[in-house]
């Protein structure tokens, strides 16, 4: 690993759009590592320290917003970028995943592969996130 390559993990369980999004960051130079469902997504940030989180809210065991609350609750990497990456659009969900602490909300449907690496480089550079 490059001593500047950011660390990307992605939480996501259709395994096609996590190796889709994993694909064009791998090209764009990021490290990343995917799970498959909120516990064991949960369990790896545990572990492992990385620079930004895309998660999605609809997952098996525990929904992103839990994982978002128990990783902000418990300091589990706490400087590390939390990105919602979901097709829920609605005004509360998004109001609740700010108020537990979330630095962006991209809806999966409006973006593509390229415009979702475009938004992580933007929040790892502090800049404004799409919602």
């Amino acid at each position: 690993m490059q001593q500047d390559q950011k660390k990307v993990f992605i939480i996501e369980d259709q395994s096609f759009i996590a190796e889709l999004y994993a694909g064009q960051l791998t090209k764009a130079g990021f490290l990343v590592k995917i799970a498959g469902d909120g516990k064991t997504g949960l369990a790896q940030l545990s572990q492992e320290n990385f620079d930004i989180l895309l998660l999605d809210i609809l997952l098996p065991d525990l929904n992103g917003l839990e994982v978002l609350r128990q990783i902000r609750v418990k300091k589990i990497n706490p400087q590390m970028v939390v990105l919602l990456l979901t097709n829920l659009g609605q005004d509360t969900i998004i109001q609740e995943a700010f108020a537990l602490g979330a630095n962006g909300y991209l809806i999966k449907a409006t973006l593509t592969p390229f415009q979702v690496v475009d938004e992580v480089k933007n929040a790892l550079t502090n800049k404004p996130v799409t919602v």
